[in-house]
């Protein structure tokens, strides 16, 4: 028996779980990178503000729709009305990403939120508000965010060094799912105390703190951008390069698949909780609380990190994971069960989507970074519209339990199918990797060129 060899195997899978961990002593301190910098610790407490309310007026908006509607469809209609714009529209609003400044379009957008949120508080603190206003407003926050997502996606790089790009990205989803634990719970009481008017009419004073943080940015004016094509040109530019980039266009198709089976349950859990769990407004609160947890808990392991060498598997790892906690999902009918269920798929789902955002943007060149960003935008929010009309279709024959058991299925399904063109994809980011210098990360004390891992 060979002790040695033994040994040797034994070393190198250990060193290979140790690529996916955070790996050294000052990992703590990694997770808090970014903050050194001044412009990213503005824009850090003015998305701690804003997003609590954020997402105060998501929970308020789902349990406003089935407060008064009763169904599933009308929803996911709304969900619909509120994301589809960013399939639509974000190619077209995309390219101004790329070719204007990118803080003055944020400022512009998050005054245009505030709005909108201030409108849905007016007309339903007064009485006035109807299902077709919801459903305008929907439309409304939907077309602000097919220019938002973009800008706000390539915006990073303006904000911190490039090797801090990615605990930026980590840290924006901690505070993002950080959030997710005080607005939903927050929400959930307020609208049994003082009805949902009130989360709507918080939620558009706190886009105050983000448009104060942008405008106080101290931010070198980019390269003037010498705009020698039409828009339309622009746009067929970035979709060829996505499309014959074999990196990013796996990323993205992994991204639509679990955004259009997996992101549809944030939808449907209204109706999970009131017609399987037989809970109210406080209970979904708690739900989605718990989500945010594990959320959370995935953002500061992503933030821990040092490199984006070994997302690849993280990506693959957190897709058939979210799949198998759907699947169990379909079949509980205890509350409490299901809470402690919500922290393993918040997880994964946010596991899965920054990583691959992380990617993205480590993959992408600058030039193109706008165009690519927005086809995120598309293949992340623009895809869920799509996919919770589709299973809210399907909802009235089949069942709420039975839509989720398929979902996780087919959120399983692509990953491994993602698993399977993995060394491929490997293959085509290696150049990529070793052109903007992060293969040599390899040779400082991760391991040796060979053992590069996507």
């Amino acid at each position: 028996m060979n002790k040695s060899g033994d040994k040797h195997k034994f070393l190198g899978g250990w060193r290979g779980l140790r690529e996916l961990l955070p790996n050294n002593s000052g990992a703590f301190s990694q997770v808090f990178a970014s903050l050194k910098n001044r412009n990213f610790r503005l824009y850090f407490g003015g998305q701690c503000v804003s997003l609590v309310g954020t997402w105060m007026q998501q929970i308020a908006m789902s349990w406003l729709v089935f407060r008064l509607t009763g169904s599933v469809f009308l929803l996911a209609t709304v969900t619909f009305m509120a994301q589809i714009p960013v399939l639509v529209v974000t190619p077209y609003m995309s390219v101004f990403v790329d070719r204007f400044n990118r803080r003055a379009l944020l400022v512009v957008t998050q005054s245009l939120s505030m709005v909108q949120a201030l409108l849905m508080a007016l007309l339903t603190l007064t009485g006035w508000l109807e299902v077709w206003h919801i459903m305008v407003l929907s439309l409304l926050i939907g077309l602000i965010n097919a220019l938002d997502n973009p800008t706000r996606q390539s915006f990073y790089p303006s904000l911190v060094p490039a090797e801090k790009l990615g605990n930026a990205i980590a840290l924006n989803s901690a505070v993002i799912n950080g959030s997710r634990l005080i607005g939903p719970a927050v929400g959930g009481v307020l609208i049994g105390l003082l009805g949902e008017g009130i989360c709507f009419l918080l939620n558009g004073v706190s886009y105050i703190a983000v448009i104060i943080a942008l405008l106080m940015m101290r931010i070198k004016p980019n390269r003037e951008t010498v705009v020698k094509q039409r828009v339309w040109e622009d746009m067929r530019d970035g979709f060829l390069y996505v499309a014959h980039d074999m990196p990013i266009r796996s990323l993205l198709l992994l991204m639509s698949a679990i955004s259009f089976f997996g992101l549809p349950l944030m939808t449907f859990i209204p109706a999970y909780v009131k017609t399987i769990l037989g809970g109210e407004s406080e209970m979904l609160g708690l739900l989605l609380s718990c989500v945010g947890v594990g959320s959370f808990i995935a953002a500061l392991y992503l933030a821990a990190r040092k490199s984006v060498l070994g997302l690849g598997k993280v990506v693959m790892l957190s897709g058939a994971l979210l799949g198998i906690g759907l699947v169990v999902m379909s079949f509980v009918t205890v509350p409490w069960v299901a809470a402690v269920l919500c922290v393993p798929v918040g997880f994964t789902i946010i596991a899965a989507v920054a990583s691959i955002n992380t990617l993205l943007q480590t993959l992408s060149w600058e030039d193109k970074r706008g165009r690519v960003m927005g086809y995120m935008a598309m293949a992340f929010t623009g895809m869920a519209p799509v996919g919770s009309m589709v299973l809210g279709a399907i909802e009235k024959f089949a069942g709420l339990q039975n839509i989720i058991l398929l979902s996780g299925a087919c959120c399983f399904i692509a990953s491994l199918i993602f698993e399977h063109y993995r060394p491929i994809v490997r293959k085509y980011a290696r150049p990529v990797y070793v052109e903007k210098g992060i293969i040599k990360e390899i040779a400082e004390g991760i391991g040796s060129v060979e053992e590069y891992k996507f």
